[in-house]
């Protein structure tokens, strides 16, 4: 075991081997394809190859075949298995010694507070997706939850498939607007206690930690606004789009959160992404 624990942290010591990681946890549990990944860290595909072979030799991704398509993800077994070893032999299972922050127990067993939490939904241009996803949870389960929307290179408009789709459904557009994710890392911004990414890219970029670890979840929904064809196909995909991230806040605002710690929820908000089935 100490041996594999040590190939794993050499692995890992090497910094474009150490940003594929982190970018397949951050898509977790998702599987990433191989060319997303080189075009998203900026490497040669040659390059790429050799670093996945040496993340897989440690253990730490996995290699799965869709037709003709590569795809990575971590091998969350291995990492946690790594984890424990880390706490248990070196901090010698004191977590508030080795925790980076302060945990709400060893155990995880403490639960949420029964309050309002706040919730940012993440995507590239805040003109679509992120924007559905905050006006579907602010009119769903406004009363449980503060809804929130941004974009890491956000446009100067919404998209008009999108307004129309949400003025069809009933929703108020009138103080939507698209905003930079930076709003929300300012020190007199709103403390967030989840944060999603709801595309692929904003998802595989670097972000700065949120303050007080919110929980996380990325629930990729295709691109609607690369979609081709005529308006009436057009706004098809934004129907979709609209459709699958409604059947997640369905699910997630249905969570007992005062009734799970930490660990469990963080699993229930990974699995809601596994529900691709639009309303």
């Amino acid at each position: 075991m100490e041996n594999e624990i040590v190939t794993r942290l050499a692995t890992l010591g090497h910094p474009q081997r150490l940003a594929i990681f982190r970018l397949l946890m951050r898509r977790h549990p998702n599987r990433v394809p191989a060319g997303e990944i080189g075009e998203a860290l900026n490497l040669k595909p040659s390059t790429l190859s050799a670093y996945l072979s040496a993340l897989m030799r440690a253990g730490l991704v996995t290699q799965d075949r869709q037709g003709t398509s590569l795809r990575y993800r971590p091998d969350m077994a291995a990492v946690g298995e790594t984890l424990d070893y880390l706490l248990l032999d070196c901090c010698r299972g004191r977590a508030e010694v080795c925790a980076p922050f302060p945990l709400p127990s060893s155990s995880g067993s403490e639960t949420m507070s029964d309050r309002k939490y706040n919730v940012l939904f993440i995507c590239t241009g805040n003109s679509a997706r992120s924007i559905f996803a905050e006006s579907i949870l602010r009119d769903w389960a406004g009363a449980r939850f503060t809804a929130y929307s941004a974009g890491t290179k956000p446009y100067s408009e919404l998209n008009p498939f999108a307004v129309q789709v949400l003025q069809d459904k009933g929703h108020d557009t009138a103080t939507l607007r698209a905003k930079n994710v930076a709003e929300f890392q300012v020190p007199d911004a709103p403390v967030m206690d989840f944060v999603f990414t709801v595309c692929d890219q904003a998802a595989n970029e670097e972000c700065p930690p949120w303050p007080g670890q919110p929980i996380s979840a990325h629930w990729g929904v295709p691109d609607p606004v690369k979609a081709e064809g005529s308006d009436a196909e057009k706004s098809l995909a934004f129907q979709h789009a609209y459709g699958a991230l409604k059947n997640r806040i369905k699910a997630f605002a249905a969570l007992p959160l005062d009734q799970l710690d930490r660990i469990a929820l963080q699993k229930a908000v990974d699995d809601i992404a596994k529900d691709e089935a639009p309303a």
